[in-house]
């Protein structure tokens, strides 16, 4: 079976300026198409370059292009950083509001930005904004929350009726995502329609099985692998705070009310299982809400290998969760 679904009605990257016009993203013709060992194996070829490259190895830029007829901006918000992409050919008035990951201690990148473009893309939106919110350990809870709730009232402010917008995060970004959910509903705010996110941390504690029976499995957030491994295990965003603060621990809250819901875990995920329950309290809470589960794949895979067949999938069912729920 290609993928598990459960259905019920959430990088280490070199940062260079150097911006380029470029065609816009469409899905490839040709993708790496992999299964078992030989896709483990090609995951862990790219993961050990990126991680751990051989002794005087220079890393490969990442460039930052701007589709051609986009219109691309940086603009600060009483001091947060916000980056808006403009497509005047949008067939939409969707907008959507990109929360980057990072294990709330790396800042927005040129991987994000275009990952940026790509979810534009995905959405048909009008406008795609991207924030560099504050990151730890120089900045903790409730730092991140504030400036994603700062981003979002300016969209709200801009004249962007909530039912066009589209909140989407990856990783530390998921938590983020359902931490303005939180917010949103304890003060009385409107929800965005949807909430889409990718391999979500949805929980600090660390004591899902899936956290021990992936340690080594996720090739990309694993031990041994990805510096972020401690990141996760000891969280600097959340001193102060007890780690189930439903905050910071969103599979804690009440999630009554939230926007609709995409989830997308990988199946190796060191987070898998939070990723799932997060899916259960959504269900329990009355939230319409879909996980799916990528068999073999690591944490945040679409992300930092595109180019497997698997994150062309689930590229493809991001854009048909959209198409199929902002209208509803």
């Amino acid at each position: 079976m290609r993928k598990i679904f459960l259905i019920v009605v959430s990088a280490l990257i070199l940062n260079f300026s150097t911006v380029f016009a470029a065609a816009a993203w469409n899905f490839p013709q040709d993708s790496v198409k992999l299964e078992g060992t030989a896709k483990q194996n090609y995951i862990a070829e790219k993961m050990n370059a990126l991680f751990h490259p051989a002794p005087n190895a220079k890393p490969a830029a990442i460039n930052f292009e701007v589709p051609d007829g986009w219109n691309y901006e940086k603009f600060e918000l009483d001091g947060l950083p916000c980056e808006v992409l403009e497509n005047p050919n949008a067939g939409t008035e969707r907008v959507v509001l990109q929360f980057h990951g990072g294990g709330y201690v790396l800042p927005l990148r040129n991987g994000h930005r275009n990952l940026g473009i790509i979810q534009g893309v995905l959405a048909d939106a009008k406008q795609v904004y991207m924030i560099d919110y504050r990151i730890a350990p120089q900045n903790t809870f409730p730092a991140a929350q504030e400036d994603a709730v700062k981003a979002y009232k300016e969209i709200l402010n801009r004249g962007i009726a909530p039912e066009n917008i589209i909140v989407i995060g990856d990783s530390a970004g998921g938590n983020l995502t359902l931490a303005l959910s939180i917010y949103l509903k304890e003060n009385n705010l409107p929800q965005p329609k949807l909430n889409i996110l990718v391999s979500p941390w949805a929980a600090m504690t660390t004591n899902f099985p899936s956290r021990k029976y992936n340690e080594t499995r996720d090739l990309v957030l694993g031990k041994g692998y990805s510096p972020l491994f401690e990141a996760i295990k000891k969280p600097a965003y959340a001193k102060g705070y007890k780690v189930k603060d439903p905050r910071l621990s969103p599979i804690y809250a009440d999630l009554k009310n939230f926007p609709t819901m995409l989830i997308q875990s990988g199946g190796y995920e060191l987070l898998l299982d939070e990723c799932i329950e997060l899916a259960k309290k959504a269900a329990a809470d009355d939230v319409k809400v879909v996980l799916t589960v990528y068999p073999g794949m690591p944490h945040d895979f679409a992300l930092m290998l595109p180019e497997l067949q698997d994150s062309l999938d689930s590229f493809k069912e991001i854009q048909d969760f959209i198409n199929q729920n902002m209208d509803d």
